[in-house]
């Protein structure tokens, strides 16, 4: 069970903003902040993660909603940056640690999201379709993972540093895209395109992308083993 913010010494203080009862998409208690007159949100997990689920929640008036399985981590509020920090895990039984914590985070569909993992990232699913993106960067390596995009304002960044396997990233049909992998990479399909084997850094674009004002520009470094890129 998570302890209520304000006996959490990370916690922003507000005893109104955890420990109520759950909503309906989760049984146990969460934690939240209040959205106050914030514009931009950023969520960060500062040591990595997995087995995480990120979504919006159009109805939502809060800031965000976080539930954890098993130990919860800490979690700070902060000038609209939520930060989410593991404690360290154990260096054997890697795999069962983050199955017996499953971290599923709602955010608030009003505000803008600059969404940030530093550290590794495996068995993500973001459906961010109903989140205003700002940017994602993934600094640290990133394996099984979905991402479905929302239609973009302007040029919206994803980065995926450190390399990445078994990575799918879906945009919305009729929306621009460029992107870069530089490491190599192995079973690379990019809309229509697919290539088996490349070496080095490889750029690919869309043909509509120097003439769209909205757009998404994806670069992966660090080497890819079956990335796919795909507008649905």
């Amino acid at each position: 069970m998570n302890e209520a913010k304000g006996s959490d010494p990370m916690s922003d203080g507000d005893p109104g903003t955890a420990g109520r009862t759950a909503p309906e998409w989760q049984s146990k208690d969460y934690f939240a902040a209040p959205l106050g007159p914030l514009s931009n949100g950023h969520l960060l997990f500062v040591s990595g993660a997995s087995n995480v689920t990120i979504r919006a929640d159009p109805s939502m008036e809060d800031l965000y909603r976080a539930s954890f399985g098993g130990q919860a981590p800490s979690v700070r509020v902060q000038g609209g940056t939520v930060s989410i920090v593991y404690a360290r895990f154990p260096r054997f039984g890697q795999r069962d640690f983050w199955l017996e914590r499953p971290a599923e985070v709602a955010l608030n569909a009003s505000i803008t999201w600059h969404i940030e993992v530093r550290g590794n990232i495996s068995r993500l699913t973001a459906d961010l379709r109903e989140v205003r993106l700002g940017s994602i960067n993934l600094a640290g390596g990133a394996s099984r993972i979905e991402i479905m995009l929302p239609r973009p304002s302007g040029t919206v960044s994803v980065r995926v540093l450190g390399g990445a396997s078994n990575v799918t990233i879906y945009r919305p049909e009729g929306v621009a895209a460029r992107v870069h992998v530089g490491g190599g990479a192995t079973n690379l399909t990019f809309d229509e395109k697919h290539f088996g084997a490349i070496g080095g850094y490889v750029s690919l674009r869309g043909p509509d992308y120097d003439d769209a004002n909205n757009r998404y520009d994806i670069e992966v470094m660090g080497g890819a083993n079956n990335l796919t890129i795909d507008a649905r």
